[in-house]
C-alpha cells in the first residue's frame, strides 16, 4: 500500500489490551447497584461501544442507572487506567512512523482518551484523537474516519485503519478505508495481523 499516508488507530483492543480495565471499571459500578458482574456477551458489548451506550446496556432500571451513573461522575475512569496494557509494538510503530506519515487515533471513547495518551506518554505521536464526543455518529458509523479524512485532507485510499472489532469493520468499510484487523481472523478486512508490528509489511 504505497499511497498510504494516514495512519489511524482505535484505542482498545489494539494500542492497549483494556480487558483488565474495562472489566473491573464496569463491574465496580455493578457491584455499586447490587448487580452481577458482566457476562461475555455484556463485556463484548461495552469493550466496543461507547461508555452512555454500554451504561443503557448494563443498567436497563432506571434506577439503576442513576445510582451508576453518580459513581461514574464521582471516580472517573483514572483509578482504572493502570490497568491498560500498552501493545508491546505501539511505540516502536509510533516512532517509525511519526514524521512520514498523519498518525491519527479513532475511538468510541468519550473523555478519556486524551489521558490515556497522556499518561502512557504518547501523545506526541499523534497528529489527530478523534473520539465519541467529536461526532454526531460514533462507530459502526464512518463519521469518525471521514472526519480524519477530511481533516487530513485525504481519500480514502489513502488511509489504512487498525481496528479489532465489528464496529471497526463497518465503519472502514462505510468509510471505503482499508482495515488491518488486529487479532480477529473473523472480520472482513483488507489485512489480518496479530502484531502492530505488522504493519511493516503493508506499509511500504
Amino acid at each position: 500500500m504505497n499511497k498510504i499516508r494516514v495512519l489511524t488507530f482505535d484505542c482498545d483492543g489494539v494500542m492497549f489490551d483494556t480487558r483488565k480495565a474495562n472489566t473491573t471499571y464496569y463491574n465496580d459500578l455493578l457491584k455499586h447497584v447490587g448487580r452481577p458482574p458482566m457476562t461475555p456477551d455484556q463485556f463484548a458489548y461495552a469493550q466496543m461501544h461507547t461508555v452512555d451506550e454500554s451504561m443503557t446496556f448494563l443498567f436497563p432500571d432506571p434506577e439503576d442507572f442513576a445510582a451508576a451513573q453518580r459513581l461514574r461522575k464521582m471516580t472517573g475512569y483514572d483509578p482504572y487506567l493502570k490497568y491498560m496494557e500498552m501493545e508491546p509494538d505501539l511505540i516502536p510503530v509510533l516512532e517509525k512512523y511519526a514524521g512520514r506519515l498523519k498518525i491519527a487515533v479513532a475511538t468510541n471513547r468519550t473523555d478519556t482518551m486524551n489521558k490515556v495518551l497522556a499518561v502512557h506518554g504518547i501523545e506526541k505521536y499523534f497528529d489527530l484523537v478523534v473520539t465519541a464526543l467529536d461526532v454526531l455518529r460514533p462507530k459502526p458509523h464512518p463519521d469518525p474516519l471521514i472526519r480524519v479524512l477530511d481533516f487530513f485532507h485525504a481519500v480514502p485510499q489513502e488511509m489504512l485503519y487498525v481496528g479489532d472489532s465489528e464496529l471497526d469493520a463497518e465503519a472502514a468499510a462505510a468509510a471505503g478505508v482499508s482495515l488491518a484487523a488486529y487479532d480477529n481472523p473473523s472480520l472482513a478486512a483488507a489485512f489480518h495481523i496479530r502484531r502492530l508490528r505488522e504493519l511493516e509489511a503493508i506499509i511500504r
